[in-house]
C-alpha cells in the first residue's frame, strides 16, 4: 500500500485565512491538557497567531456570504432527479444554524483578546526566551495554580472560538468534497490547467516519489511544478501521475 500525501493550496486570499485560522484552532488543542511551560507557549503562541490572522481581515462577514452561498448552491440541486433530499435539507439547516450563531455571537477573538494572561503573555513571545519566570511571573504562578483551574480556564478560551469553528468546520467541508480527485500527468515536473473559479486546490502525491508541488495561480488559471526533496540528487520523472481535484 503505497502512503499517498495531501496537499492544499488555496486560490484566493479569504481561503487562504480560512486554511490558516484551521491550522491554527487545530494546533490549539494538540497540547492539552496545559501542565508545563512548553505547553503554555504552544497554546499561547496559537492563540496570539490566531489573534493577528482575525486582525488582518473580516472574517465574520467572508464566512457569512460563503455560508449564505452554499445554501444557494445546495438550492440548485433540489431540483435534480435522484438527489438525496434529505442531506440536502439537513446541509441547508447546518449551514442556516451556523450562520445564526456566527451572526450573534461576540466579535471574533473579543474574549481572547480582553484576557489579561493571554495580553500579558502574547507581549513577550517576540522577545527571544522572554517568557522566563522573571519575565513573566504571572505565567508561573498560573503554572502553578491546580490543573482543574486551568482547565477551566483554557475550556473557555476554545469555547470562545465556538461559533467561528462550527462555520468553518462547514463551509471547508463543503468546498472540498465538493468536486472529486481525478488522475492527471504532469511531463517533465510541469502541469497547468484552467482553475475554473476554484478556491482550492487539492493534490495526492505517493511519499515515495520524495516529490513535492510547488503550485502559483489564482481561480482562473494555476500551474504546479513538481520539485525534489533533496534538491542535490534527486529526479523529476518525465512523466508523473498524480491526483488533483479542483473545488
Amino acid at each position: 500500500m503505497h502512503t499517498q500525501v495531501l496537499f492544499e493550496h488555496p486560490l484566493n486570499e479569504k481561503m487562504r485565512t480560512w486554511l490558516r485560522i484551521e491550522f491554527l484552532t487545530q494546533q490549539l488543542s494538540v497540547n492539552l491538557p496545559i501542565a508545563d511551560h512548553a505547553d503554555a507557549l504552544h497554546f499561547f503562541r496559537n492563540i496570539g497567531d490566531l489573534l493577528d490572522v482575525f486582525e488582518r481581515g473580516e472574517v465574520r462577514t467572508e464566512l457569512l456570504k460563503e455560508l449564505e452561498r452554499q445554501q444557494r448552491k445546495l438550492q440548485a440541486w433540489v431540483e435534480v432527479p435522484g438527489v438525496d433530499q434529505n442531506r440536502i435539507d439537513s446541509l441547508r439547516q447546518q449551514l442556516k444554524n451556523a450562520g445564526s450563531i456566527l451572526i450573534s455571537a461576540p466579535r471574533i477573538g473579543q474574549t481572547l483578546r480582553e484576557d489579561r494572561l493571554i495580553g500579558l503573555v502574547r507581549q513577550r513571545l517576540s522577545i527571544p526566551g522572554g517568557c522566563c519566570s522573571f519575565d513573566l511571573p504571572t505565567l508561573h504562578i498560573w503554572l502553578h495554580s491546580s490543573q482543574a483551574q486551568r482547565d477551566e480556564q483554557v475550556g473557555r478560551w476554545i469555547a470562545s472560538l465556538e461559533p467561528l469553528n462550527q462555520a468553518l468546520t462547514l463551509v471547508l467541508d463543503l468546498i472540498r468534497n465538493s468536486a472529486p480527485f481525478r488522475k492527471q500527468t504532469s511531463l517533465n515536473g510541469f502541469y497547468q490547467d484552467n482553475g475554473e473559479d476554484a478556491d482550492l486546490l487539492r493534490l495526492q502525491l505517493p511519499l515515495d516519489s520524495q516529490l513535492y508541488p510547488q503550485i502559483s495561480g489564482h481561480k482562473s488559471r494555476f500551474a504546479i511544478r513538481f520539485m525534489p526533496l533533496d534538491s542535490e540528487n534527486g529526479q523529476v520523472p518525465e512523466r508523473l501521475d498524480f491526483d488533483l481535484a479542483c473545488c
